[in-house]
């Protein structure tokens, strides 16, 4: 099996322990913590997690300038490139460090009068750690985007993996002798300095990759800031769409509103890792693709647009599940999850997931833009988009809470990915939209069998107890399979399930 696909079962994999361990650890985190000090923690994480602007974009950029210097087989530009790299994710570091110690002793100017003086004095210790753990990622990034780049995708899933279970394996029993969300927040802290070891170790070791740091290519640095500047505003962009809905909340509305608000997002972070976790597999692929074909327009967009089809429909499948069970079980599952407080979730949720589906199963489309350098024009769009977003949310959070964020949010997704991306995508990247939306109202066709059902299950089925729910939740799963089986799947996608049931099938028990 080559890199590519068992990068993909591995993402999956890692995907699917995500949600599971997230969804078992989650509750218990929230009982432990309470939903204040919840709410506290998200707040914190929501603000310094702003800071991860400060890498500009670059991270694409390397793998843009490694693929062509890769075909070129010019071995010393590559470890050119990757001493440039080093020193500017250092100094990004650096300032990260700087930037997080003054917000850590002016958290007054952060928070006004959101927060408690008892919650003031935590925020302080959450924000220093989480200041270091940001400001050493930034260097130590590189090393697993030198991994990537090599398309060396077992061992960056596997370590990926060990990271998702080790994190809440150790915070459990921390949490346990009572040290709250601090000892939770150092846990982070040392599963992320060993795991970002490991990914030194492997490039040094293993990769044979070096890095020189003087005699840098003559215009490279400059050609990447003009590359990376759009994709650093994109970055922007994401932090105001779903970091500052948070951040506003704790201002405004108290940290129990942003737990609320936590468990909703948290729900569709899960929801956005099932399309994540296979795009992002392609990207190598995608900067091949357009090195390959770049001198012969027709050629590369065709073949961009099959690829973009071809993964487009298989997260459609996978999704409209997810989505359509979450509309027709997820305010059962939010209340039996994490308890009573937190009814509001659910609709936070789906306005957050509906809106974004169609973003997310379009979003090798993103990739595509920067191998083409054509994604200045989507930062621009998006910027629109959080400014739209950014001054409802303020408005609307005021009102009515998390769900007025939310609803925010909700609506500049729309305008943005429902209509103004797709628009892009066809005029000006020359992906075949016409021909995307046709394949998804066909496959549409599967979805109306499983909602009618879950219409009917729903009224006829009073789900109070978890046994209830998870058997009308594996019922309706069996119809939509059954139904998308019939109505949506090509043959290929079909043949591709057949070998995945044969390769399971294939496993010999231990």
């Amino acid at each position: 099996m080559n890199q590519l696909k068992a990068g993909t079962l591995l993402s999956y994999l890692q995907m699917t322990l995500s949600v599971i361990i997230g969804i078992v650890y989650t509750p218990v985190m929230i009982r432990l913590l309470g939903q204040n000090e919840y709410g506290l923690y998200n707040t914190v994480a929501s603000t310094i997690s702003m800071l991860s602007i400060l890498s500009l974009g670059f991270n694409s950029g390397y793998i843009r300038y490694y693929a062509r210097y890769k075909k070129e087989k010019n071995d010393d530009a590559i470890y050119r490139l990757n001493g440039m790299f080093l020193l500017i994710f250092s100094v990004i570091g650096v300032t990260a460090l700087l930037c997080g110690l003054y917000l850590t002793t002016h958290l007054e100017f952060v928070f006004s009068t959101g927060l408690t003086p008892d919650e003031y004095g935590t925020a302080h210790v959450l924000m220093l750690l989480l200041t270091v753990n940001l400001a050493v990622s930034f260097p130590m990034s590189v090393f697993s985007t030198i991994i990537s780049a090599h398309e060396r995708f077992i061992y960056l899933k596997l370590l990926g993996i060990l990271r998702t279970v080790l994190g809440p394996m150790l915070t459990l029993p921390v949490l346990l002798m009572g040290y709250g969300s601090i000892g939770m927040v150092a846990v982070t802290l040392a599963v992320s300095v060993v795991t970002d070891t490991c990914y030194l170790f492997y490039t040094i070791r293993y990769l044979g990759e070096r890095f020189r740091f003087t005699s840098f290519e003559k215009g490279l640095l400059k050609s990447l800031f003009v590359y990376s500047a759009f994709i650093a505003l994109n970055s922007i962009i994401d932090q105001i769409n779903w970091n500052i809905d948070k951040i506003l909340l704790g201002r405004y509305k108290g940290t129990a509103e942003v737990a609320v608000y936590a468990v909703g997002f948290n729900l569709y972070h899960y929801y956005m890792l099932i399309s994540t976790s296979i795009s992002g597999v392609f990207t190598p692929q995608i900067h091949r693709i357009y090195n390959e074909s770049k001198e012969h327009p027709e050629e590369l967009n065709q073949r961009f647009s099959a690829l973009f089809i071809k993964v487009s429909r298989i997260q459609y499948l996978i999704m409209g599940l997810v989505a359509s069970g979450l509309v027709f079980f997820g305010q059962a599952f939010i209340g039996f999850w994490v308890g009573d407080g937190y009814e509001q979730a659910y609709y936070v949720c789906l306005l957050l997931i509906l809106p974004a589906s169609i973003a997310l199963i379009q979003n090798l489309g993103i990739e595509m833009q920067r191998a083409e350098n054509r994604h200045q024009f989507r930062s621009i769009a998006y910027t629109v988009m959080a400014g739209i977003n950014l001054g409802l949310s303020i408005w609307l959070c005021q009102l009515y809470g998390a769900i007025g964020s939310a609803a925010g949010t909700a609506i500049s997704l729309i305008a943005a990915n429902g209509v103004i991306m797709n628009i892009y995508y066809y005029k000006r990247c020359g992906i075949d939209i016409p021909l995307f939306w046709k394949n998804i109202l066909r496959m549409s066709l599967g979805l109306i069998p499983p909602v009618l059902f879950g219409m009917v299950i729903t009224r006829a089925v009073r789900m109070n107890s978890i046994l209830r729910m998870a058997l009308c939740i594996l019922m309706y799963s069996l119809v939509y399979a059954c139904s998308v089986w019939l109505l949506s799947m090509n043959h290929d996608e079909r043949e591709l399930f057949r070998r995945f049931a044969r390769r399971l099938r294939r496993v010999k028990p231990s």
